[in-house]
C-alpha cells in the first residue's frame, strides 16, 4: 500500500493519497486545497485517482474538492450526516474563513461499517461523531486516517456546528482505542502517531 501525505491550504490540512500497489488505483482523502498538486503527486506515483473520500465537511478539508472532481471525473463520498455541510457555506465555514465560498454535494453517502474498494484495498468506514455529526475515520490494513477526530497528543475541536465533546470522547474510546495498538494513525493535521502512543500520552484518552 502506498500512503502519501500532502499538507494543503492555510490550515495545513493533511490530504492523503492511498494507493494500491498492484492495480495503481488510488483514493484521495480530504482534498483541502490545490487540486493541481494532488493530481501531480498522483501522476508522480503512477497512480490513477478512482475516488475521493471526505472525513468530514469543513472547508479546510474540502477546498480542492470541486476542481479535483472536475479534473479527474471521479466521485466524492462523505458520511450521510455531513452532507449538509458540503451544501451550506455557513455550516462548512467557508463563508467565514476568508476563502471562496464552497457549496457542493457528495456523489455517495457513507455509513458506519461501509467498505470502500480501491484496487485490492478494502477501506473500512468508522463513524466517529464529535468533531462533526458525520465525522469518519478510514481504516486500511494497519493504517487509520483519523481526520479531525484524533491527533497526535490531542483531539479535534468540538465547538463548531454539530460538534460534541461527549461524542468525540466516546468515539475515540469505544471505536479507536479498541483497535490494534500497532495501527498507524494519520490525522487531518500534524504528524502521524500510533494507537499505542495515544493510549500512553494523549490526555483525552
Amino acid at each position: 500500500m502506498i500512503v502519501e501525505k500532502i499538507p494543503l491550504g492555510g490550515y495545513a490540512s493533511n490530504c492523503y493519497i492511498v494507493g494500491c500497489e498492484k492495480t495503481r488505483e488510488a483514493l484521495v482523502i480530504d482534498p483541502g486545497a490545490n487540486a493541481s498538486a494532488i493530481i501531480l503527486k498522483a501522476k508522480e506515483l503512477n497512480l490513477t485517482i478512482k475516488l475521493i473520500a471526505l472525513t468530514h465537511g469543513h472547508c479546510d478539508h474540502i477546498g480542492g474538492l470541486n476542481k479535483l472532481k472536475d479534473e479527474t471525473n471521479v466521485l466524492a463520498a462523505i458520511h450521510k450526516q455531513d452532507n449538509e455541510l458540503l451544501s451550506d457555506c455557513r455550516k462548512n465555514y467557508s463563508a467565514k474563513m476568508g476563502m471562496r465560498k464552497i457549496e457542493t454535494n457528495a456523489d455517495k453517502l457513507l455509513e458506519d461499517g461501509d467498505i470502500i474498494k480501491v484496487g485490492k484495498l478494502n477501506v473500512k468506514v468508522i463513524h466517529t461523531p464529535g468533531h462533526t455529526k458525520g465525522s469518519i475515520c478510514l481504516k486500511v490494513n494497519d493504517c487509520l486516517f483519523s481526520g479531525d477526530t484524533l491527533f497526535a497528543g490531542s483531539i479535534g475541536r468540538t465547538d463548531l456546528y454539530g460538534g460534541s465533546s461527549d461524542q468525540i470522547i466516546e468515539s475515540i474510546k469505544n471505536k479507536l482505542m479498541v483497535l490494534d495498538e500497532n495501527i498507524k494513525v494519520f490525522p487531518g493535521h500534524g504528524s502521524a502517531t500510533t494507537i499505542s502512543k495515544e493510549k500512553q500520552v494523549n490526555p483525552y484518552v
